[in-house]
Protein backbone atom coordinates (compact mmCIF):
# COMPACT_ATOMS: atom_id res chain seq x y z
CA UNK A 1 0.00 0.00 0.00
CA UNK A 2 1.24 3.48 -0.95
CA UNK A 3 2.62 5.57 2.23
CA UNK A 4 0.74 8.83 0.89
CA UNK A 5 -2.67 7.53 1.10
CA UNK A 6 -5.08 10.16 0.21
CA UNK A 7 -7.77 11.25 2.81
CA UNK A 8 -10.41 9.03 0.73
CA UNK A 9 -10.69 7.57 -2.60
CA UNK A 10 -13.41 7.65 -4.37
CA UNK A 11 -14.70 5.50 -7.80
CA UNK A 12 -17.17 6.21 -10.28
CA UNK A 13 -18.36 3.43 -12.45
CA UNK A 14 -16.35 3.39 -15.26
CA UNK A 15 -12.85 2.37 -13.61
CA UNK A 16 -14.65 -0.68 -12.08
CA UNK A 17 -16.30 -1.95 -14.85
CA UNK A 18 -13.19 -1.92 -16.63
CA UNK A 19 -10.89 -3.35 -13.62
CA UNK A 20 -13.33 -6.09 -13.44
CA UNK A 21 -13.36 -7.03 -17.31
CA UNK A 22 -9.79 -7.09 -16.99
CA UNK A 23 -9.76 -9.26 -13.91
CA UNK A 24 -7.50 -6.43 -11.87
CA UNK A 25 -9.59 -5.49 -9.04
CA UNK A 26 -7.09 -6.39 -6.72
CA UNK A 27 -4.94 -3.44 -7.81
CA UNK A 28 -7.44 -1.12 -5.49
CA UNK A 29 -7.14 -3.22 -2.55
CA UNK A 30 -3.30 -3.23 -3.18
CA UNK A 31 -3.21 0.50 -4.23
CA UNK A 32 -5.64 2.08 -1.77
CA UNK A 33 -6.87 1.43 1.65
CA UNK A 34 -10.28 1.77 0.87
CA UNK A 35 -12.27 2.86 -2.14
CA UNK A 36 -15.85 4.27 -1.41
CA UNK A 37 -18.71 4.29 -3.93
CA UNK A 38 -21.91 5.75 -3.85
CA UNK A 39 -25.58 4.35 -3.80
CA UNK A 40 -26.13 5.41 -7.30
CA UNK A 41 -22.80 4.00 -8.64
CA UNK A 42 -23.82 0.62 -6.93
CA UNK A 43 -27.25 0.72 -8.57
CA UNK A 44 -25.66 1.27 -12.00
CA UNK A 45 -22.74 -1.58 -12.02
CA UNK A 46 -24.34 -4.26 -9.67
CA UNK A 47 -27.77 -4.01 -9.44
CA UNK A 48 -28.39 -3.18 -12.71
CA UNK A 49 -25.37 -5.42 -14.20
CA UNK A 50 -26.59 -7.95 -12.43
CA UNK A 51 -30.05 -7.78 -14.19
CA UNK A 52 -28.48 -7.75 -17.28
CA UNK A 53 -25.98 -10.51 -16.58
CA UNK A 54 -22.87 -8.50 -16.74
CA UNK A 55 -20.22 -10.66 -15.44
CA UNK A 56 -18.25 -8.02 -13.82
CA UNK A 57 -20.81 -7.17 -12.21
CA UNK A 58 -20.70 -10.42 -10.18
CA UNK A 59 -16.78 -9.61 -9.90
CA UNK A 60 -17.37 -5.90 -8.38
CA UNK A 61 -20.47 -7.34 -6.13
CA UNK A 62 -18.27 -10.40 -4.61
CA UNK A 63 -14.83 -8.07 -4.43
CA UNK A 64 -16.49 -4.77 -2.66
CA UNK A 65 -18.21 -7.25 0.11
CA UNK A 66 -14.81 -9.17 0.71
CA UNK A 67 -12.80 -5.85 1.17
CA UNK A 68 -16.38 -4.61 3.30
CA UNK A 69 -15.85 -1.29 1.79
CA UNK A 70 -18.29 1.12 1.69
CA UNK A 71 -21.43 2.18 -0.49
CA UNK A 72 -22.46 5.61 0.59
CA UNK A 73 -26.22 7.28 0.45
CA UNK A 74 -24.62 10.49 0.02
CA UNK A 75 -27.14 12.98 1.82
CA UNK A 76 -29.24 15.85 -0.43
CA UNK A 77 -27.30 18.54 1.15
CA UNK A 78 -24.44 17.31 -0.43
CA UNK A 79 -26.09 16.89 -3.67
CA UNK A 80 -27.86 20.59 -2.95
CA UNK A 81 -24.57 21.84 -2.51
CA UNK A 82 -22.88 20.92 -5.67
CA UNK A 83 -24.78 22.02 -9.48
CA UNK A 84 -22.78 20.35 -12.10
CA UNK A 85 -22.13 21.92 -15.07
CA UNK A 86 -22.07 19.66 -17.49
CA UNK A 87 -24.56 17.10 -18.36
CA UNK A 88 -23.37 13.62 -16.09
CA UNK A 89 -25.31 10.34 -15.40
CA UNK A 90 -26.34 9.51 -11.34
CA UNK A 91 -23.09 8.20 -10.41
CA UNK A 92 -20.88 10.69 -11.74
CA UNK A 93 -22.85 13.76 -10.14
CA UNK A 94 -22.84 11.94 -6.62
CA UNK A 95 -19.66 10.44 -6.63
CA UNK A 96 -18.39 14.12 -7.35
CA UNK A 97 -20.52 15.56 -4.40
CA UNK A 98 -19.36 13.28 -2.20
CA UNK A 99 -15.76 14.50 -3.18
CA UNK A 100 -16.93 18.09 -2.49
CA UNK A 101 -17.15 17.32 0.99
CA UNK A 102 -13.86 15.75 1.29
CA UNK A 103 -10.16 17.34 1.94
CA UNK A 104 -8.10 16.26 -0.73
CA UNK A 105 -10.30 13.44 -1.63
CA UNK A 106 -8.73 10.96 -5.08
CA UNK A 107 -11.46 10.50 -7.94
CA UNK A 108 -11.01 7.20 -9.70
CA UNK A 109 -12.97 8.17 -12.66
CA UNK A 110 -12.59 7.59 -16.73
CA UNK A 111 -15.26 9.54 -18.61
CA UNK A 112 -13.40 12.88 -20.12
CA UNK A 113 -16.44 15.07 -19.74
CA UNK A 114 -16.71 14.08 -15.74
CA UNK A 115 -12.98 14.17 -14.97
CA UNK A 116 -12.83 17.77 -16.48
CA UNK A 117 -15.54 18.51 -14.31
CA UNK A 118 -13.67 17.10 -11.23
CA UNK A 119 -10.58 18.86 -12.11
CA UNK A 120 -12.46 22.41 -12.74
CA UNK A 121 -13.67 21.49 -8.95
CA UNK A 122 -10.00 21.07 -8.63
CA UNK A 123 -10.30 17.06 -7.22
CA UNK A 124 -7.40 15.39 -7.78
CA UNK A 125 -8.79 12.27 -10.78
CA UNK A 126 -7.35 9.28 -12.20
CA UNK A 127 -8.66 6.80 -14.33
CA UNK A 128 -8.66 2.85 -14.90
CA UNK A 129 -5.06 3.68 -16.86
CA UNK A 130 -3.70 5.97 -14.25
CA UNK A 131 -4.49 2.86 -12.15
CA UNK A 132 -1.94 0.89 -13.93
CA UNK A 133 0.95 3.55 -14.08
CA UNK A 134 0.53 3.43 -10.31
CA UNK A 135 0.75 -0.20 -9.72
CA UNK A 136 3.78 0.14 -12.79
CA UNK A 137 5.41 2.68 -10.52
CA UNK A 138 4.71 1.15 -7.03
CA UNK A 139 6.41 -1.89 -8.96
CA UNK A 140 2.77 -4.36 -8.57
CA UNK A 141 2.92 -5.02 -12.04
CA UNK A 142 5.50 -5.00 -14.49
CA UNK A 143 6.25 -2.98 -17.81
CA UNK A 144 5.00 -6.08 -20.30
CA UNK A 145 1.79 -6.91 -17.87
CA UNK A 146 0.63 -3.09 -18.25
CA UNK A 147 1.48 -3.39 -21.52
CA UNK A 148 -0.52 -6.17 -22.41
CA UNK A 149 -3.49 -4.84 -20.18
CA UNK A 150 -3.64 -1.44 -22.22
CA UNK A 151 -2.97 -2.67 -25.15
CA UNK A 152 -6.51 -5.07 -24.52
CA UNK A 153 -8.01 -1.83 -23.35
CA UNK A 154 -7.40 -0.69 -26.87
CA UNK A 155 -8.75 -2.79 -28.26
CA UNK A 156 -11.90 -3.93 -26.19
CA UNK A 157 -15.03 -2.32 -27.64
CA UNK A 158 -16.76 -2.85 -24.46
CA UNK A 159 -14.21 -0.90 -22.65
CA UNK A 160 -14.71 3.14 -23.31
CA UNK A 161 -10.78 4.22 -23.57
CA UNK A 162 -9.77 5.62 -26.59
CA UNK A 163 -6.75 3.35 -28.31
CA UNK A 164 -4.83 6.84 -28.73
CA UNK A 165 -4.67 7.27 -25.02
CA UNK A 166 -3.56 3.59 -24.56
CA UNK A 167 -0.88 4.48 -27.01
CA UNK A 168 0.32 7.54 -25.22
CA UNK A 169 0.37 6.09 -21.74
CA UNK A 170 2.38 3.37 -23.18
CA UNK A 171 4.77 5.78 -24.66
CA UNK A 172 5.44 8.01 -21.89
CA UNK A 173 6.03 4.98 -19.43
CA UNK A 174 9.41 4.10 -21.67
CA UNK A 175 10.85 7.59 -21.19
Amino acid sequence: MSSTLPSQTLSDAGPLIALAKLGQLNLLAQLYETVMITRGVYTEIVTMGLRRGHMDAFAIRLFWQQNKWPVVTVQSEAQANYEPTILLDQGERETLALALTFTDPLVLIDDEAARNEARRLGLRVRGTLGVFVQAYRQRMLTYSQVELLVKQIAVRPDIWISAELCLRILESLQT
